[in-house]
């Protein structure tokens, strides 16, 4: 009779009935360490909430956008900053899995080892489920409206999504190779903060420099904001700029997306698997 060792465990696990099994598991035990930690979810509750307000009301009025309401303006632009700043906390969590143990754990059960960074993601996701949420109801409660149809702006949350879940796994990656949580969370507000200013999520691109605007106009976080925009019948001054993201807002979200896909989630699993040998 044959033995069958622990890495052959794992191996035999590694289908994709099992891993979906062990995404499952790992997820659920992601979100009971939400609902005993409420305060975890402060980054995409609390936090969206001060920006909106702080925006509409304290830059709002110094900040012209064709005509149109800044408080409708500024809500798609929200939407993406609020996914993406998600991509922080989950390095921080990588990161604390990693230093005390828990990954070991992890590594000592018949398990597939992408399923441990998949059930982060999928985590991740459902908080930022909450984040659009929020951003959705404090933009409401400001004179934020939907002028489309309900299709529209279905498309829009689900571009936005997409986009906020691609990032979370850049978020994984940045856990994977820095050592503690404080180092996380720094570098995560030095490389992703810029990444949200430096676009059209607050101000038209039209109004930087003429050296910054192709840097703007080819963020992805102008593309996501515009593509809301458009999708919510807001205000859009990017529809009259000439740069290609710009002109096909929603086709350049779902491109940077599957972009960040490709090169990131392999990149993290092949990350876990060295780091974790």
């Amino acid at each position: 009779m044959t033995t069958l060792s622990a890495a052959d465990l794992t191996t035999g696990r590694g289908l994709f009935p099992q891993f979906l099994s062990d995404v499952w598991v790992l997820t659920k035990r992601s979100i009971a360490r939400i609902r005993n930690e409420p305060e975890t979810l402060s980054d995409v509750t609390i936090q969206p909430v001060l920006f909106v307000l702080m925006f509409a009301y304290v830059f709002g009025g110094a900040i012209g956008v064709g005509g149109g309401s800044y408080h409708e303006y500024l809500i798609g632009g929200m939407l993406g900053m609020g996914l993406a700043q998600t991509a922080p906390g989950t390095a921080v969590a990588v990161v604390s899995d990693m230093s005390t143990g828990l990954i070991d754990r992890f590594r000592s059960l018949p398990m597939s080892r992408a399923a441990v960074l998949t059930a982060r993601t999928i985590a991740d996701l459902l908080t930022q489920l909450i984040g659009a949420a929020m951003v959705a109801a404090v933009g409401l409660a400001i004179g934020w409206r939907i002028h489309t149809g309900a299709g529209d702006a279905i498309e829009a949350f689900a571009l936005a999504l997409l986009f906020g879940y691609a990032f979370t796994w850049a978020g994984v990656c940045l856990g994977m190779v820095l050592r503690s949580p404080e180092a996380a969370q720094q570098t995560g507000f030095i490389i992703f903060l810029p990444l949200t200013f430096i676009s059209s999520a607050f101000v038209p691109t039209q109004s930087m420099p003429g050296w910054l605007q192709p840097v703007a106009e080819w963020n992805p976080m102008s593309s996501l904001a515009a593509a809301c925009r458009q999708l919510f019948g807001n205000p859009n001054p990017a529809a009259d700029v000439a740069a290609w993201p710009a002109q096909h807002a929603e086709l350049a979200v779902v491109c940077w997306s599957l972009a960040m896909l490709v090169v990131f989630a392999p990149l993290a699993v092949h990350l876990y698997m060295r780091k974790t040998r």
